[in-house]
């Protein structure tokens, strides 16, 4: 059992959640709003991965770097993680990019 790929999961989110504090860009922007989106978002992408589990598509396979924690059948705890992280990412990067855009437009 290794933690790594935990591990890097959770060091590149706090990676962009340090981003996003710093910019206010999402969580640190709304931190209400930014829960349900989460939330929502991962919900999404989590039942995407069990109705893939429930028709064979996705399955897991061994790994030395993951921890072995199931959280379903054919479900591994980093999955969650990692679509956790995948939400965060996405936001952090639209909202940027809006900020971005927003800041070109005026300057125009």
């Amino acid at each position: 059992m290794s933690y790594t790929y935990l591990a890097v999961l959770l060091l590149s989110a706090a990676g962009v959640l340090v981003l996003d504090a710093r910019f206010r860009l999402f969580c640190w922007r709304s931190p209400g709003r930014a829960a349900a989106v989460l939330a929502v978002g991962t919900a999404f992408f989590l039942a995407w991965d069990l109705a893939g589990i429930a028709l064979g598509v996705f399955f897991h396979g061994t790994g030395q770097y993951m921890t072995g924690i199931m959280l379903a059948p054919e479900l591994p705890l980093e999955e969650l993680v990692f679509l956790l992280f995948l939400c965060e990412l996405t936001m952090v990067l639209v909202m940027g990019a809006q900020r971005v855009l927003d800041r070109a437009g005026r300057t125009r």
